[in-house]
């Protein structure tokens, strides 16, 4: 077994880790000590573990308040996830492509949920006049509507959250997140081209 491993390493077990999760009950590691991993770091590691967990947490816990929403106004042709992706393009025109890259969608098939919003009259989509293969997509005057109501939803949120202390932390919480993404980001660039890291630093 190699002696020094990249924050890759770390990163490609962590499926493995949170397959043995089920709600509301600490899963086991037992498997990822078999590599002499974490060795030293149990809080670093605890920590890091938690994190990736919160974070997935929250994103499904920020869909769940879109859909009660939309239940809460009746509409029912269309999903969290497709509101989320009529608040991406807003007033724009872009590609499939371009909106992917504009947010998170939990794993859902984005071309997929652009041919159903469109059957349901949520998009307008056309050929660019530039490139036939490429297609544009721009949110309807219905959809119009769904932005509106994500919008609102956004408003009374930050309303709430203005007389809250939880506004005060706001700012470092989206600084760790982001020196947390630079952090992946890096080890997606340059991998075990970095400074190594031994399996006693990995936590």
């Amino acid at each position: 077994m190699c002696q020094e491993y990249g924050a890759r390493f770390v990163c490609e077990f962590v499926f493995q880790f949170k397959q043995k999760l089920t709600p509301g009950v600490q899963g086991s590691v037992e498997p990822l000590s078999e590599y002499g991993l974490f060795q030293g770091n149990e809080p670093v590691k605890e920590t890091y573990f938690e994190t990736i967990r919160l974070i997935e947490r929250l994103h499904r816990q920020f869909l769940e308040v879109v859909k009660v929403e939309l239940d809460r106004t009746g509409i029912a042709d269309i999903n969290n996830i497709q509101a989320l992706i009529l608040s991406n393009i807003g007033k724009e025109e872009l590609t499939v492509g371009e909106l992917t890259n504009r947010g998170y969608y939990l794993g859902s098939n984005v071309s997929y949920n652009v041919k159903k919003m469109v059957e349901n009259g949520y998009l307008e989509q056309q050929r660019s006049p530039h490139d036939r293969r490429s297609v544009r997509v721009r949110v309807s005057p219905k959809g119009l509507e769904v932005c509106d109501l994500i919008a609102r939803l956004h408003e009374r949120h930050i309303t709430q959250l203005a007389d809250s202390p939880l506004s005060e932390e706001l700012q470092g919480i989206n600084a760790t997140l982001m020196s947390l993404e630079r952090f992946w980001t890096d080890d997606l660039r340059y991998g075990a081209r970095q400074a190594p890291i031994s399996a006693g630093n990995i936590g």
